[in-house]
């Protein structure tokens, strides 16, 4: 297609705008290089460049000017979208070429099968499978009918096993359902093994079955990209969400509510809200957010946790049993607002769901806090054989998630000292468990 030219800067107003029409028409998405679209459009506006002058005099030149602009800021919009549907369409035709693959490495590893064909699906309006893997085993023909997301959470992962199971099941009975996606959890390979569809991810993990062949591969490490989004989720002030719905796990919340009660900022909530639904550990209703899978998020949190950063200081005291506890509870029952303090960790846990005495108690605690346990424990400082450790974490939002388990016995909340005991080595992962099935058990 030539491009328009508009040689006269002296026209009507008709032809001004019957002009900007036809470029409009032009300019529709069709098969001609896109150059030409931006080549007519540069004419329009060096056109218009040139005719402004002699358009400035009455109000009605005035109205062909804005004509102009509006019908040229429409061609440019129209433009815009063709070719980012254009690229998105490029886009998933490549990442299914990718996928496909990935499938054929993995099917060529098995000696009694023979690839025929293994074909992406042309795009249409009705759904479709993404692949099709014609096989040959044994000299019988087979098919696998896959679908590739380039998303693999539970949320997207759900939906689309239903689409693939229903498909096969009326188009190609005796066909294999496969799912593939960059990364699939554990979560989300039981899901696909309870809903009898096969599945692959780009990462290694697969299950496929089908006659006489098995496959089952395992990788054990996440992607980087996994890994951080989790820690992103974990970090502390999404935390601090997560701390607030786990203390009610049965309530709905608002985003305005949880963000109030955190005291995280709205977007903040809302990128949790989307972290949670997307993997299932909740659900949106009517009346907010509601956790529906606890156990998951607290299992999730846990195996990515790490200990508060922070400063963390060894100290002696020389008091012992009922005269120790006494001086603590004293200090940490003493809300003057002057410094916060917590028992922590093994001595949590010594107040929230007994499991066995260590040696040394722990705390947590901002700076205030920490003088006050100074003065009260008669701490003295000590680079080894230390009998209390204080820590000053940089998340003075710890200190918030509190309860008091008996008069003056602040203590870390249940969650938190889950998540503590779980990283301080075998006796912590034991006394973790027994504090978990105490405290910390949800129903199914």
């Amino acid at each position: 297609m030539a491009p328009a030219t508009y040689a006269s800067p002296c026209f009507s107003w008709r032809q001004g705008v019957e002009a900007v029409d036809q470029l409009v028409q032009r300019s529709q998405p069709r098969d001609e290089p896109q150059s030409s679209y931006g080549s007519e459009i540069g004419n329009l506006c060096r056109l218009f460049a040139t005719v402004t002058p002699h358009f400035i005099e009455s109000r009605f030149q005035q109205l062909l000017k804005i004509t102009f602009l509006v019908k040229i800021l429409a061609a440019f919009q129209d433009l815009w979208y063709f070719q980012r549907m254009l690229k998105g369409v490029h886009s998933m035709k490549k990442s299914e070429a990718h996928a496909g693959e990935a499938l054929r490495r993995l099917l060529e590893k098995i000696p009694i099968l023979q690839i025929e064909d293994i074909e992406v699906a042309a795009v249409s309006g009705d759904w479709r499978p993404d692949l099709i893997a014609r096989l040959l085993v044994d000299g019988r023909e087979h098919l696998l009918i896959c679908e590739y997301k380039s998303n693999g959470q539970p949320r997207y992962a759900r939906s689309a096993l239903l689409e693939l199971r229903n498909y096969v099941a009326q188009r190609a009975p005796q066909a294999t359902p496969v799912f593939i996606a960059p990364y699939l959890s554990p979560a989300v390979r039981q899901l696909c093994v309870e809903m009898g569809v096969g599945y692959l991810d780009l990462e290694g993990n697969a299950r496929i079955a089908f006659g006489g062949v098995f496959i089952e591969r395992m990788v054990t490490d996440k992607p980087v990209a996994e890994q951080r989004e989790l820690k992103s989720l974990f970090r502390p002030k999404s935390a601090q969400v997560l701390r607030a719905m786990l203390r009610e796990p049965d309530r709905a919340w608002r985003v305005t509510e949880l963000s109030e009660i955190s005291g995280v900022s709205l977007g903040h909530v809302s990128n949790v809200r989307t972290g949670l639904i997307d993997r299932e550990w909740a659900s949106a209703s009517d009346d907010g957010l509601v956790l529906s899978a606890p156990d998951a998020l607290l299992d999730a949190w846990r195996d990515s946790y790490t200990p508060p950063s922070g400063e963390r200081l060894r100290f002696y005291t020389p008091l012992h049993g009922s005269a120790l506890e006494g001086a603590a509870r004293n200090a940490l029952g003493t809300q003057d607002g002057q410094g916060h303090a917590a028992f922590a960790s093994f001595s949590a846990a010594q107040w929230l769901a007994p499991y066995g005495r260590t040696g040394t108690h722990y705390f947590f605690a901002d700076e205030d806090g920490l003088r006050k346990l100074q003065a009260a424990l008669k701490l003295s400082t000590v680079s080894k054989g230390e009998n209390v450790v204080v820590t000053v974490p940089k998340d003075l939002g710890l200190l918030a998630d509190t309860l008091e388990a008996a008069p003056g016995a602040i203590c870390t909340s249940p969650v938190q000292t889950y998540l503590d005991l779980s990283v301080s080595g075998e006796r912590g992962a034991e006394a973790a468990e027994h504090l978990r099935k105490e405290r910390l058990s949800w129903p199914k």
